[in-house]
């Protein structure tokens, strides 16, 4: 393999090196891979280059010979500079091989000795090219890989062209990329017309947010605000080159930038992006500056500015590439969100203050005038500190708690240390509207400043509560803060009533005692009736109503009640741990699916009017939940994603999606992708110390090794609930609705006796509170331990029962199941012959008179459960069904003979594995007896002959001979 020393690469890509791309990763590496080739085509600073390289990287060990050139804007006029990169070291290769005419020509175009041109050798040149390529392909495969086409010297691009157009059924592959701007350009067309045939063209467009964030990460500025990432992200317009630059730029400032001003742009890019700033008048510049500081600039509004020649100016602007041309669009649009950024960036501090003192007057919404008022004045006003402090309350009104965060710190800065209210006051509510925006680090950063500054025990206890609301479920890493807080709160009831609530979440998520935060939340509500704060009370009272209905608790529906008592604040009633809330998980606890969905579309219709972020996660993990219980999967799934994808855009509730989006992949979804979120979950759950959420993550994961076909790990996952919930003090067994999933694989097992201990339990207190659909689980479950057992008739019975009354309880899943349980029985009974004709699997008769097969039974067996899984659209269940039909259903569990003294040291699992090897089963009867994969058992036995001491299946056999030769 030739390749040429300035252009190689580090001995191995990683993978990280194409951050966002891996989709289109992945599908130009599938026509590499086909022997095709690929033309990457995109913006400047998109990331072609990186694609490139570690697509070369990849399949360069697979060519015999590499041919790589990266041409540049300042070469582009030297003809034959790409070609003498492509074939200067291989020339000593081919020549001997060409026409005496051809090497002539390549080498005085190569080597520069002589007149060699497209003009006088056109013909001999292009043939020569040709022929050494060919000559390197007998000998070999072939990559050609070329960077920056747009810049090639027009002579090498023609007769590279010409090569590749001639190259079809010659191992010759091209790998090359090609600026092009724009979604809609075709200017890659030109270049894609010299490639060889059936080249595919792939385009690459921007990064999104998160893998922004990734990028940034990556390459050590990962320890950014989320608010500044998401700055980041739209000033660059998701261009990873600009956000890398942007992020350096931060990195090195020594301050960074203030809420609502825009990010500082480096030199490089401003030079990069502003490069035909001077070819604009005066006037036009200045025009320009003005549509950078407004938000939606129009025409209308730059006249409104003193911009009498705005359309002009614009269109100026447009020709030069500086703005978008968009003749149907009102507003003024850049060209790129950067360019806007830079110009401002440029622009001297007089200049930008006239921009503002312009459009704060010109502007219509009386939010953009105060905003722009702000930032055209230096110093404290108190005027102008009362208007912005008025436009963030409208903000507020509007939904848009991110503004009015901006608009409260703006005035905080604008506001004299003696006013009334004051700037810290002012500080406090621009970091409380943060947090209703998701914008914690910037809420943190806030009530950390205010620390510093303020003496006043009111504003440092609700500066304290900001600290800790922003720890979410961390609440371990604040520990420090209560005490202080406690000391700051002195004898107020008011402000005791703030800590106190927060010690109570505290209780629950760190400590994981449900006792102890019911009775913290109960003397939080008493100390804000005392204090006359009802927005407390009633978030205290909504706790304890929560944890006592999560405890089955007597005490919940009259604490519900006092917590839905007049006089409400609007804050409260639609808040995530509000009494609204509260209700609504009573609601769904208690069956009634109808009024819980209505309940929580209501509040997360509200919360999304008023902006509030991390309620809208939480209900709209509330309103997927709801959509499972009742079958519907794909709507289920949906709602789930759309919760994970926001929490995880503001850092909130994670985990909590990441369970909940688990359970819905793996109702209605991938599985394999259920197993690794519930897994996420569990890690963070831990990492966190949040008791509160590692019983649900360990919960999904279980469910989700269910529906895998691994009940080993369900199991071991749900045993372990068992027992985190046992020591919380959780009883009500609708909480997590995991026992009937752990009853049933243990009767997988062959642990039916643990499985009926479970049941009886879990009934228990079923009953004590009148849960019905967890009743008919329960019963879904101990039909399977009585088909175990050997009683067939009762199991199927119980299991008709029960798949009746989840479906007038409207659970439409758990249904489903009822009947694929019920499905496999009858199956089972239809393979050995038997069955009664009220099942629906006794001996049938076909038209000709003739019994059909058992096989035929078998499979009608499952038509009811196929069209129940199918309305619920439940994937991953449906595989199973089809599955079950091709395969001969499993007879009870194996008994194990306990005088078979060899398999002692086994666990129960590996000896029904061992002992129906005995019998002479195979790996994929063992499979279906068991109802695991074929992976499970292989893994199973693999563990027995570890402890046996033996090698093969073979050795199990003898083992077994040997008893009975005894």
């Amino acid at each position: 393999m030739t390749v040429r020393r300035d252009f190689q690469e580090p001995a191995r890509c990683r993978p990280d090196l194409v951050i966002g791309r891996e989709e289109l990763f992945a599908s130009a590496r599938e026509q590499i891979a086909s022997g095709g080739s690929v033309l990457l085509h995109g913006p400047a600073g998109i990331g072609k280059s990186t694609v490139l390289r570690a697509l070369a990287e990849e399949y360069g060990a697979t060519a015999r010979t590499v041919l790589r050139c990266s041409a540049t804007e300042s070469e582009s006029h030297l003809p034959f500079l790409a070609l003498a990169d492509l074939l200067g070291l291989v020339l000593d290769e081919v020549a001997p091989r060409l026409p005496v005419a051809q090497r002539t020509a390549l080498e005085s175009a190569l080597t520069g000795r002589g007149e060699s041109s497209l003009l006088r050798d056109g013909l001999a040149l292009r043939l020569a090219v040709l022929s050494a390529l060919r000559t390197l392909a007998a000998r070999g495969p072939v990559l050609v890989v070329a960077d920056d086409l747009q810049w090639l010297d027009p002579a090498s691009a023609e007769l590279l062209g010409f090569a590749a157009r001639r190259l079809e059924g010659t191992p010759v592959q091209l790998l090359c990329a090609v600026r092009t701007e724009g979604p809609q350009s075709q200017e890659y067309d030109r270049h894609l017309r010299a490639c060889p045939p059936g080249t595919v063209a792939v385009r690459l467009g921007p990064l999104n947010r998160t893998q922004v964030a990734r990028l940034l990460d990556h390459r050590g500025h990962g320890g950014l605000p989320r608010s500044t990432v998401r700055e980041i992200h739209r000033t660059s317009g998701g261009n990873p080159l600009f956000a890398l630059e942007l992020g350096r730029a931060l990195a090195d400032s020594p301050t960074p930038p203030r809420p609502g001003e825009p990010l500082p742009v480096p030199t490089s890019l401003r030079a990069l992006v502003l490069s035909r700033l001077d070819m604009l008048s005066v006037e036009a510049r200045r025009t320009l500056l003005v549509a950078s500081a407004g938000a939606r600039p129009t025409p209308a509004l730059l006249h409104a500015a003193g911009r009498e020649n705005a359309e002009a100016e614009c269109a100026q602007a447009a020709e030069l590439g500086l703005l978008a041309t968009e003749p149907d669009a009102p507003a003024v649009r850049f060209a790129h969100p950067l360019i806007s950024a830079a110009l401002y960036a440029e622009a001297p501090a007089p200049e930008r203050r006239a921009a503002h003192a312009a459009l704060s007057t010109a502007a219509s919404d009386p939010i953009e005038r105060a905003r722009h008022l702000a930032l055209a004045t230096a110093g404290t006003d108190p005027e102008v500190a009362a208007r912005l402090a008025g436009a963030a309350t409208l903000a507020r009104d509007r939904g848009a708690p991110s503004v009015a965060a901006q608009l409260g710190l703006l005035a905080a800065r604008r506001t004299p240390a003696d006013s009334r209210p004051g700037p810290e006051e002012r500080r406090l509510q621009a970091a409380e509207d943060a947090i209703t925006a998701g914008e914690v680090d910037l809420a943190r950063d806030i009530a950390r400043e205010v620390l510093s500054r303020s003496s006043v025990p009111a504003e440092r206890v609700r500066a304290w509560m900001i600290v800790i609301d922003t720890a979410g479920h961390t609440m371990a890493v604040v520990d420090s803060v209560f005490p202080q807080a406690l000391a700051d709160a002195g004898d107020d009831p008011r402000l005791l009533a703030l800590v106190h609530y927060q010690l109570a979440w505290r209780a629950l998520i760190v400590e994981g005692d449900f006792t102890e935060a019911r009775e913290a939340a109960a003397h939080a509500a008493d100390l804000a009736a005392r204090g006359a704060d009802r927005r407390t009370e009633l978030l205290a009272l909504a706790f304890q109503a929560q944890t006592e209905t999560l405890m089955g608790h007597p005490e919940a529906p009259r604490t519900i009640k006092r917590a839905l008592k007049e006089p409400q604040d609007p804050r409260v009633a639609c808040h995530h741990n509000g009494a609204g809330s509260a209700r609504f998980r009573w609601l769904v606890m208690g069956d009634q699916l109808g009024e819980a969905r209505t309940t929580v579309t209501a509040l997360l219709g509200e919360v999304r009017r008023r902006g509030s972020v991390e309620s809208e996660v939480h209900f709209l993990r509330g309103l997927a939940e709801t959509e499972l219980h009742a079958g519907h999967c794909g709507r289920a799934l949906e709602l789930a994603r759309d919760s994970l994808r926001l929490a995880r855009d503001s850092g909130i509730g994670e985990t909590a999606s990441a369970m909940l989006t688990s359970l819905a992949e793996a109702s209605g979804g991938d599985v394999d992708r259920a197993l690794a979120l519930a897994r996420e979950a569990v890690e963070h759950a831990e990492e966190d110390g949040d008791q509160m959420y590692l019983s649900r993550a360990l919960a999904a994961l279980g469910y989700a090794q269910l529906v895998a076909g691994d009940p080993s790990g369900t199991v071991r996952s749900l045993r372990r609930v068992r027992r985190l919930e046992r020591d919380l003090g959780i009883t009500d067994p609708a909480r997590g609705r995991w026992h009937g999933d752990l009853a049933e694989a243990l009767v997988r097992i062959g642990e039916p006796a643990e499985a009926q201990d479970l049941i009886d339990a879990s009934r228990e207190h079923a009953l004590r509170l009148g849960r019905e659909s967890v009743l008919a689980v329960l019963d879904r479950a101990e039909a399977l331990v009585r088909a175990a057992r050997g009683d067939q008739e009762a199991a199927v019975a119980q299991l008709t029962s029960a798949q009746d009354r989840l479906a007038k309880l409207g659970y439409g899943l758990e249904e489903a199941r009822a009947a694929f349980a019920l499905a496999r029985l009858r199956a089972r009974r239809a393979e050995d012959g038997g069955g009664r004709a009220e099942d629906g699997i006794g001996p049938a008769e076909g038209g000709d008179g003739r019994r059909t097969d058992s096989g035929n039974r078998r499979t009608a067996a499952y038509d009811e459960a196929t069209r129940l899984f199918r309305r619920c659209r439940a994937l991953p269940w449906l595989r199973q069904v089809d599955e079950a039909r091709a395969t001969p259903e499993p007879g009870p569990a194996v008994e194990v003979p306990d005088a078979l003294d060899a398999l002692a040291p086994l666990a129960s699992m590996e000896r029904q594995v061992a002992a129906l090897v005995m019998e002479g089963a195979t790996n994929r009867e063992i499979a279906a007896r068991l109802f695991v994969s074929v992976k499970t058992v292989e893994a199973t036995l693999t563990r027995v002959y570890r402890k046996l001491g033996i090698r093969s299946r073979v050795d199990i056999v003898r083992l077994a001979a040997g008893r009975r030769a005894k």
